[in-house]
C-alpha cells in the first residue's frame, strides 16, 4: 500500500488536527526529507530542499515505530503515520527493547547496497555465518553485515549479535530504523563522505557497544535522531587518529543514551562541530573535546564542549 502525496497530507491532517492546506503548507516548507512509515516500509515524499544548517530538521522527521505497533511481526492493517510536521518531543527514542524480529537471515558474506539503491530488512534479524566479535579488534567492511555505497539505505532491520563490524557505509548513506542486539567493535561506520554530505540515522538503536556505536571516518555531518543507546562507549565519535583528517559535524536530537560514556567525541584541533538537542542522558559529560591526530598516534582528551 503507497499513498499519494495528498493522501499523506491528509492522514497528517487528521493526526494533527489542522486543514490540508495549512499542513500542506507546512510539508512544503520542510527542509528536508518527510518520512513516512505505512505498512513497514518507508515511504520518502519528494519534498527535498536544501536546508542551511542542521537546526532546521526539528519539523521533519518520524517518530520512532514500536514493536507494539506490530503483531507477530506483520504491520496492522490501517494506515499508522509515523511523521510529525510541526512538533518536537524531546528524548523521543523508543526504550523498550528490542523489535521482535520476523525471522532470521544468516549471511556468507557482506550484503552490498549499491549506490542510492534501498534494502527493507522487513524487520528481520541479519547475520553473519562465519564473523564473530573479537572484543575490540578493528575489522573492515568485509566483516560487516551490510555494506552501503554512496546515497544508499537501509530500513527496519535487525543485526545480530553474530557479527563482528555491523553497518559500513562508503559515503554518505540512510539508516532508519536500525538495531544493533549486540555491538561488537562498531555499530555503525561512515567514511568516505565528504563535505556538505550528510547522513542520517533515524530511530534504532543499539546495545552492549563497549567502544563506539557511531564511527565516522568521512568529512561530513552525520545526524542521530531518535536513537536508543544502552551500555555503550559512544554515541559517536569523529576518528582520533585517521591518516588523513578533516572538520565533522554531528547533529544529535531527541536520543536516549544510559549506561554509557560519551554522546560525542569530536576533535577540537580540527574544527570539528556537535549539536545535542533534547537528549536524555546519565553521563555527567556528554560532550568531549579530543586533540585527534593523524595515522599511527592516540588522540588524547582536550576538555569538555557544551554540545
Amino acid at each position: 500500500m503507497r499513498l499519494d502525496a495528498k493522501e499523506v497530507i491528509q492522514a497528517i491532517a487528521a493526526l494533527l488536527g489542522g486543514s490540508f492546506c495549512r499542513i500542506a503548507g507546512r510539508l512544503a516548507a520542510l527542509p528536508a526529507r518527510l518520512w513516512i512509515m505505512t505498512l513497514g516500509q518507508v515511504l520518502v515524499l519528494p519534498v527535498q530542499k536544501t536546508r542551511s544548517s542542521p537546526l532546521e530538521i526539528q519539523a521533519q522527521y518520524l517518530l520512532h515505530p514500536k514493536p507494539d505497533d506490530f503483531e507477530n511481526g506483520v504491520a496492522l492493517t490501517s494506515l499508522t503515520v509515523f511523521a510529525t510536521a510541526a512538533m518536537v518531543i524531546a528524548c523521543n527514542a523508543y526504550n523498550k527493547g528490542l523489535p521482535t524480529p520476523t525471522g532470521t537471515v544468516v549471511l556468507s558474506s557482506v550484503m552490498t547496497i549499491a549506490a542510492g539503491q534501498t534494502f527493507d530488512c522487513g524487520w528481520k534479524k541479519y547475520e553473519r555465518a562465519s564473523v564473530f566479535c573479537n572484543d575490540q579488534a578493528e575489522g573492515d567492511y568485509k566483516d560487516a553485515v551490510f555494506y552501503l555505497q554512496a546515497g544508499a539505505s537501509l530500513n527496519n532491520c535487525i543485526i545480530g549479535k553474530n557479527q563482528a563490524e555491523g553497518v559500513h557505509c562508503n559515503g554518505n548513506c540512510y539508516l532508519n530504523f536500525i538495531w544493533f542486539e549486540d555491538v561488537c567493535e562498531d555499530a555503525i561506520t561512515i567514511k568516505n563522505d565528504k563535505a556538505g554530505q550528510e547522513s542520517w540515522i533515524v530511530g534504532g538503536g543499539a546495545y552492549k557497544a563497549g567502544d563506539k556505536i557511531v564511527q565516522h571516518n568521512g568529512c561530513g555531518t552525520v545526524n542521530i535522531i531518535n536513537f536508543y543507546a544502552n551500555d555503550y562507549g559512544k554515541l559517536y565519535r569523529s576518528c582520533g587518529n585517521c591518516s588523513s583528517q578533516c572538520k565533522r559535524n554531528v547533529y544529535i536530537e531527541g536520543v536516549e543514551a544510559r549506561n554509557g560514556g560519551e554522546l560525542a567525541g569530536i576533535n577540537l584541533n580540527y574544527g570539528d562541530t556537535a549539536t545535542i538537542k533534547d537528549a536524555c542522558y546519565d553521563t555527567a559529560h556528554p560532550c568531549v573535546f579530543y586533540n585527534g591526530c593523524a595515522g599511527g598516534c592516540e588522540p588524547t582528551k582536550a576538555g569538555y564542549c557544551s554540545g
